[in-house]
């Protein structure tokens, strides 16, 4: 009788450690082992962190999240938001009521000390993606007895339209993020995190919207390290130009025709989510070619000030350079060939021959939108002959033109690294990312064109598990390696500042300063160098001297 007692007792405390209290109410979890088998953990999932942004509140800044009755059932996920996933090409309708995340925590009765929390923001060029674990399994990183949070936010028009006024200022898909990161900094520590120790990481669109937290007064206080992975505020997929005038002119294309901004909204707002997804609200006859490769449209935008709180209050770099960035660490990085992830897009005719005629599609967003176009002619000629040569752009030409949109990730993000370190931004790591094995689910279209290295979103294999590729798990395989330090690496910059921390890797990583370019080559092994990609930086400098324009 009394062992029967004891072990009741015993499935009640089990039963007890995964219902957790937040402030809208209880969650009811579930434990699961890793797939390692290393760690037994505890998982929430479809949190509401926001009121779902539906109706009158399509647009604007998120609001407070609803309270429930209750023990709310967290073991599966919230709905995605509306999106087509540029991958595909395929809509996928979700919810607009999509503002959830999942927290995953090593079992909180394990000890009383609070961990480290790593907050993931996904990318997707803010238009697709969510924070599921469909890509996004988190059993690597916990593992290393961290918690982690995933997110969904509002995508597309839905997260991004800026009409210039108070009600729709821009941002809103950026808001919900600080809307996210502020309830955890009130609920993490019922899942045993530590609030006053976490690290946002990102990639791509995500590792852009990391940097911007870190440059809004929004945000301030709600973390303290960075992680950016292939993504900086002035990576090219991510410049803004008239985003009021694109607003209109998808207003139009849908068939509304007032200027009045109220009546404008209102309008949007009675449409359908489907006929605001994926639309092609270009507002220069250039933008049809230059977004042949990604529908890029709607992005963060600097906030005019109608009195509303702002996310952004000028343009990233000049927040940089005027000291606005908050105190925060920083590790940044690129993988070694992003632009492979475009080959089935760049293999649609007439795509890569476009770029061949009209050549300033080749230029830099940046450049484009402020240059005349005697500049960006000339500048456009400049680029094509840099990467091919007398060889017409086609797709004899693949290598040269993956090479090309490689660089087009891999310049900015080393130029973002010496603005930081020109801020005096202090606790700052440079990596490349190098590792192949059966993993690189992207990297396998340069196959067969001869071209090696890692393509953008590959370098996520080794950090979380992708569910949809059912990728093998071998302790004995060189890819797990790869996982164990990219993680071990990941980690520790989140519970120290510090990516190496002691000799358990085999190698120091020196912090990258402005003067010494330091980084670390993450790939089969751990490498210290200098000086990344010098020559193409080079090229690049001159482009924009040619231009006019700080580098």
């Amino acid at each position: 009788m009394y062992l029967f007692v004891v072990l009741g007792l015993f499935i009640l405390q089990k039963a007890a450690a995964i219902i957790v209290p937040v402030e809208q109410g209880l969650l009811e979890g579930e434990q699961k082992w890793t797939i390692t088998g290393n760690t037994l953990y505890n998982s929430f999932k479809g949190i509401p962190y926001a009121a779902p942004p539906t109706g009158e509140l399509r647009f604007k800044a998120p609001q407070p999240a609803l309270n429930w009755e209750g023990v709310r059932n967290a073991t599966e996920h919230g709905s995605f938001c509306p999106q087509v996933d540029q991958l595909t090409n395929k809509f996928l309708p979700g919810s607009e009521d999509c503002l959830f995340l999942n927290v995953y925590t090593p079992n909180i009765n394990t000890d009383d000390s609070l961990k480290p929390v790593m907050v993931f923001i996904h990318g997707g060029s803010y238009a697709f993606g969510s924070g599921n674990d469909e890509n996004y399994a988190s059993d690597y990183l916990i593992d290393k007895n961290v918690v982690v949070v995933t997110l969904n936010y509002r995508l597309d028009s839905l997260g991004f339209l800026c009409l210039d006024t108070k009600e729709v200022p821009g941002n809103a898909g950026l808001k919900d993020q600080v809307a996210a990161l502020k309830w955890v900094q009130k609920n993490i520590e019922n899942f045993g995190g530590d609030s006053n120790q976490v690290t946002i990481f990102g990639q791509s669109a995500g590792a852009v919207s990391c940097f911007l937290h870190a440059l809004s007064p929004m945000s301030k206080g709600l973390f303290h390290r960075v992680i950016a992975m292939s993504g900086v505020p002035i990576s090219d997929f991510s410049v803004e130009f008239e985003s009021k005038r694109r607003a209109m002119v998808l207003g139009k294309s849908l068939g509304i025709e007032t200027t009045n901004t109220t009546a404008f909204l209102e309008l949007l707002q009675d449409l359908p989510a489907k006929k605001l997804i994926g639309t092609n609200p270009s507002v220069i006859a250039i933008e049809e070619y230059i977004n042949l490769v990604m529908k890029l449209y709607f992005v963060p935008v600097v906030e005019k000030d109608y009195g509303q709180e702002r996310f952004l209050i000028d343009q990233p770099d000049v927040l940089l350079r005027n000291g606005r960035m908050h105190d925060v660490d920083v590790l940044l990085g690129y993988a070694s060939a992003e632009g492979i992830v475009g080959i089935f897009m760049y293999e649609k005719a007439p795509t890569i021959e476009n770029y061949e005629r009209f050549r300033e599609a080749l230029v830099p967003r940046n450049i484009l939108y402020q240059s005349k176009p005697t500049i960006t002619v000339e500048l456009g000629d400049l680029i094509k002959e840099h990467y091919s040569g007398s060889e017409p752009l086609s797709l004899k030409t693949m290598p040269q033109f993956v090479n090309f949109t490689s660089h087009m990730f891999t310049y900015g993000v080393l130029r973002f690294a010496k603005h930081l370190s020109n801020a005096a931004i202090d606790n700052i790591y440079l990596y490349q990312f190098s590792c192949m094995s059966e993993r690189n689910i992207l990297s396998q279209q340069g196959t067969k064109y001869g071209i090696n290295g890692v393509s953008h979103n590959d370098d996520l294999m080794y950090v979380f598990n992708p569910i949809q590729y059912n990728l093998p798990m071998n302790k004995s395989a060189p890819s797990y390696k790869m996982i164990e330090n990219t993680c071990t690496l990941l980690t520790n910059f989140a519970k120290y500042g510090n990516p190496t921390p002691d000799s358990s890797l085999g190698v120091e990583w020196p912090k990258y300063t402005a003067e010494t370019e330091t980084f670390m080559d993450i790939g089969e092994e751990l490498t210290i160098d200098t000086k990344p990609r010098a020559c193409m930086m080079d090229f690049w400098q001159r482009i924009y001297e040619r231009a006019d324009i700080p580098f």
